[in-house]
């Protein structure tokens, strides 16, 4: 079950991030006004490299710890962003989200940041080796 939640965890942070370079519009009309605003199309497609990074480097085991704690940062670090969203009802792109909506999203990113910690820790695998 945890390698279907890592892959699944891996494909969904892949697309996320590569959705920040598709379509960037949405992801700057999240930005909070107190990021210079010359400053959100680089945070919008950093935050995309981070989380295609962290989606790709959930694959191996070398990396997966790394990238499990840099994608739980990376989780706390954009939680400002979306509450920011829910305060002041801003739309998802040209989109109108209705606030439950907007609201609901808050406790997902704990579920996200779990989600990703859960493979900060090792798991044993047939032969008694951590991986």
């Amino acid at each position: 079950m945890k390698q279907v939640a890592r892959w699944l965890l891996t494909v969904f942070m892949v697309a996320a991030g590569a959705n920040h370079f598709i379509n960037p519009a949405p992801y700057l009309g999240m930005m909070p006004a107190e990021i210079p605003e010359g400053w959100h199309l680089a945070l919008v497609y950093i935050s995309g490299v981070a989380e295609i990074v962290g989606g790709l480097g959930l694959v191996h085991p070398a990396t997966r710890r790394w990238a499990a704690w840099g994608l739980v940062v990376l989780y706390v670090a954009i939680f400002p962003a979306n509450v920011n969203m829910a305060v002041n009802h801003l739309p998802l792109g040209a989109s109108e989200v209705p606030g439950w909506a907007l609201w609901a999203r808050l406790p997902l990113q704990l579920v996200l940041i779990v989600w990703a910690w859960w493979f900060t820790r090792p798991t044993t695998t047939d032969g008694g080796r951590l991986s």
